[in-house]
């Protein structure tokens, strides 16, 4: 099994939040630059890495239960090969899952929304809900989805702080999106945020 040790991400920068706040649009139409290594492993640490020794990671979760899990569809990142990989925030690793570029492949599951398949990689939010609800049973539903959002809009912000383009898709196939990252039965795709260099013509709310 592949495994990518990702670049120490940087944990000071020259943007300020409110920079990152001002810069933050839906983007749907990608330059076709790559993307480095270093800027995916900083999103995926925005989005669920570890910002404290005991394992605390940089979006609150629920009991610290952690129910959420982050993929990443690579086409176009210097440095990785294409494939669909895990992250794995305890290391600040990526785990090859599948060879191969899967973005045409997302788009279509994305209900056809071909803009997807021009982003230079795409990360996948996925859940496993009992690692929550075994401790606050049915509420522990609406503590995922909440989390969600927080991990998600930390992406989007570093996505902006970097000069990079992203946007939040929720249209797409379940079933056709788990089958084709081939998820194991507890674990839910809820969210896809394709990522990239920002085209000049398109940016959306």
């Amino acid at each position: 099994m592949t495994t990518v040790q990702l670049p120490k991400p940087e944990v000071r920068d020259h943007a300020s939040l409110s920079d990152a706040l001002r810069q933050r649009r839906s983007v749907r139409a990608y330059s076709g630059r790559s993307l480095t290594l270093q800027q995916v492993g900083q999103l995926l640490w925005a989005a669920q890495g570890r910002n404290d020794p005991s394992g605390m990671r940089t979006a609150p979760s629920a009991g610290a239960l952690y129910p959420l899990e982050l993929l990443v569809a690579a086409g176009d990142v210097a440095g990785l090969d294409p494939g669909v990989y895990r992250y794995r925030p305890q290391q600040h690793t990526l785990e090859m899952l599948q060879p191969g570029d899967r973005r045409d492949r997302l788009a279509r599951a994305a209900l056809g929304q071909s803009w997807v398949a021009d982003s230079a990689a795409i990360l996948i939010i996925t859940a496993i809900y009992e690692r929550t609800t075994r401790k606050y049973g049915e509420r522990g539903k609406r503590y995922v989805h909440i989390e969600i959002g927080h991990a998600a809009q930390n992406a989007l912000l570093q996505a902006a702080s970097l000069g990079l383009g992203a946007a939040v898709v929720g249209a797409f196939d379940d079933a056709a999106v788990a089958s084709l990252l081939d998820l194991p039965a507890p674990e839910q795709p809820l969210y896809l945020l394709p990522v990239g260099w920002p085209a000049d013509e398109d940016s959306g709310p």
